[in-house]
């Protein structure tokens, strides 16, 4: 049989359409292959066979028609993401038995679509960090060098895709958390204008922050992806009534006259020397295509990752109220009264991470200190937005490094929050202004990938995918596998 892996969504449709391959056999090669390589890798908290092997069949039996593109195709699911009977943990002991009785709307479109989760992927808990080592359950590596972290907090999600266990994961971003994993795998990575995906069935960590998003190895399967999970939703106060286009639509049309900015702050110190290089040539080869690429500046920025940590930390503070011992989730047994239940359920159900982040939050939201630190940090939010809007008056497009370092080492940051935190530092400002922001393969330093991240004005995702995709068929970075991808049987 045709072997599957490495394959773009449209390929395998065609082999699907065609009756080269049947659904089945599809899903049953996609978990032979999968297990081969989790053991290396640790992308899954929880498999979803049985199932997926069920819908399978039923697809067969219906046969798969030739305009639904995404019809009995694998995918993964961050396990952030509420599915309905299949275990959802936020990578948390506090969620370690909760099996939800409904599915999130991402989940409805991905069922409409015919598309199979095949299972539930690791992350930071309650997607809170940057390199998936947060997790109670396991911690994942990097596809390319596994002594490295994948990112995070969706490196399970894009761990997977780069290890060619599966062609498409959902993430989730509150401050980088598609972006950051996918440049430091190699793959594309999107998150969406806020409000482009309904966060319906998402538990929340920073509400006016978090979207959904696709991870893929192409930029049309990643435009394929954000089609089939976007539109409006009356079930999230926050969705937008925008139209949806296709997002393939503008892939093959010209970058002549296309308007580019690249901010000076975004090659600033801590940036590595290599990972600034890469973007140069980046913007050189913008160029080669017809785009104009000028210097521009985003004074604001220095100051998002103070704004992002105690606004995002209020909210999460805020959301995870609700994990009190006493309706799902785990509950301490050492308990003596009421209050030991609340006290002991969230001191022993959440991790380390997590407690500093909810008290953080709770801090900053107190009496007394609610003006010198919320309020001052919304105020620079409205400060940084009002930075973007100026530059996307005159530009297309904002270009820049999705990250100032490579992957760096499991165990080498975790204990240090503050460094962690600086790693978003290119990122944060995306979240904090509502943008889409996209990251996909720039370059190489020491072996390991380099992002380069697109940002867009609101609901401009088209221009990024066109932007991305021009790119992509203008080099050959994409095209570079790791490893383990190469070597799998």
């Amino acid at each position: 049989m045709t072997k599957i892996y490495g394959k773009t969504l449209e390929e395998l449709h065609t082999l699907l359409v065609s009756k080269e391959i049947t659904v089945v056999e599809l899903i049953q090669e996609t978990f032979a292959h999968l297990k081969e390589i989790e053991p290396e890798i640790d992308s899954f908290i929880t498999l979803n066979e049985e199932k997926a092997l069920e819908m399978a069949r039923a697809i067969d039996e219906k046969g798969v028609s030739e305009e639904n593109i995404l019809a009995g195709l694998p995918i993964g699911i961050k396990d952030n993401i509420v599915t309905k009977d299949l275990l959802t943990t936020a990578a948390s002991k506090m969620l370690y038995n909760f099996e939800p009785i409904y599915d999130a709307t991402v989940m409805e479109k991905v069922h409409q679509s015919n598309m199979i989760p095949v299972g539930k992927l690791n992350m930071d808990e309650f997607a809170m960090g940057g390199s998936t080592e947060n997790s109670y359950f396991k911690t994942t590596k990097n596809a390319w060098d596994t002594s490295k972290v994948p990112g995070g907090s969706s490196g399970g999600s894009a761990a997977a895709v780069a290890s060619g266990q599966i062609p498409l994961a959902l993430g989730t971003d509150t401050g980088g958390s598609i972006r950051q994993p996918a440049a430091f795998n190699g793959i594309v990575g999107m998150k969406p204008t806020y409000g482009r995906v309904s966060r319906f069935g998402l538990i929340a960590f920073g509400s006016s922050l978090d979207q959904i998003g696709p991870l893929t190895r192409t930029v049309k399967d990643n435009a394929l992806a954000l089609n089939a999970i976007s539109g409006y939703d009356a079930k999230d106060g926050t969705s937008s009534g925008q139209a949806v286009p296709d997002f393939t639509n503008n892939l093959e049309k010209s970058m002549e006259g296309m308007k580019i900015a690249l901010p000076k702050e975004y090659l600033d110190k801590g940036v590595d020397d290599e990972i600034k290089d890469a973007v140069l040539k980046a913007a050189d080869t913008f160029r080669s295509l017809g785009a104009t690429v000028e210097e521009v500046s985003l004074p604001h920025s220095k100051y998002g990752v103070a704004a992002y940590y105690i606004i995002a930390s209020s909210e999460a503070s805020s959301n995870l109220q609700r994990f009190d011992g006493i309706r799902y989730g785990y509950r301490s047994e050492n308990v003596a009264s009421l209050e030991d239940v609340y006290v002991n359920s969230r001191s022993e159900g959440f991790g380390d991470e997590v407690k500093r982040r909810i008290m953080l939050g709770t801090f900053s939201l107190s009496a007394g200190y609610f003006d010198a630190f919320f309020k001052k940090a919304a105020q620079v939010r409205t400060l940084i937005r009002q930075d973007f809007k100026k530059v996307f008056a005159d530009y297309d497009l904002i270009i820049g490094p999705t990250t100032p370092t490579v992957a760096f080492g499991l165990g080498e940051e975790i204990d240090d929050p503050v460094t962690m935190y600086t790693n978003d530092v290119l990122t944060i400002p995306v979240n904090l202004a509502g943008l889409p922001g996209m990251s996909l393969p720039c370059g190489f330093s020491n072996n390991l990938p380099i992002g380069l991240q697109l940002i867009g004005d609101r609901f401009a995702e088209e221009t990024m995918y066109q932007a991305a995709y021009s790119f992509e068929q203008a080099t050959e970075f994409h095209n570079k596998k790791p490893e383990i991808f190469e070597r799998s049987k």
